[in-house]
């Protein structure tokens, strides 16, 4: 997690990284577009995990919640930073442990 948090000074992601792993990189930057846009037509449960991140930052909550069922998770109730920091563990741990 360290190295994933230090990469955020970079101006872009490292190359290594898969789509939701990128969009979660460009979401710890803030930039949203960017970080819609890696997992936007992607599937799986772990990118509609990371789409209905995006969506409950963006604010539209009826989206965010149809990609939290696709997800098979519940709307969380912590704070975006608490599960930006929560996804973003869980992905590393499973697709980038050597960040």
């Amino acid at each position: 997690m360290t190295t994933f948090l230090g990469s955020l000074d970079r101006p872009s992601p490292p190359p290594d990284l898969g789509r939701e792993l990128r969009a979660l990189w460009w979401a710890g930057k803030s930039e949203w577009s960017k970080a819609h846009d890696q997992v936007d037509s992607a599937s799986g449960s772990r990118a509609a995990w990371v789409h209905a991140y995006l969506h409950r930052w963006e604010g539209d909550v009826a989206n965010a919640g149809y990609w939290y069922r696709q997800a098979g998770r519940q709307v969380p109730d912590q704070s975006l930073d608490d599960e930006w920091q929560e996804i973003t563990r869980s992905l590393l741990r499973e697709l980038s442990p050597q960040l």
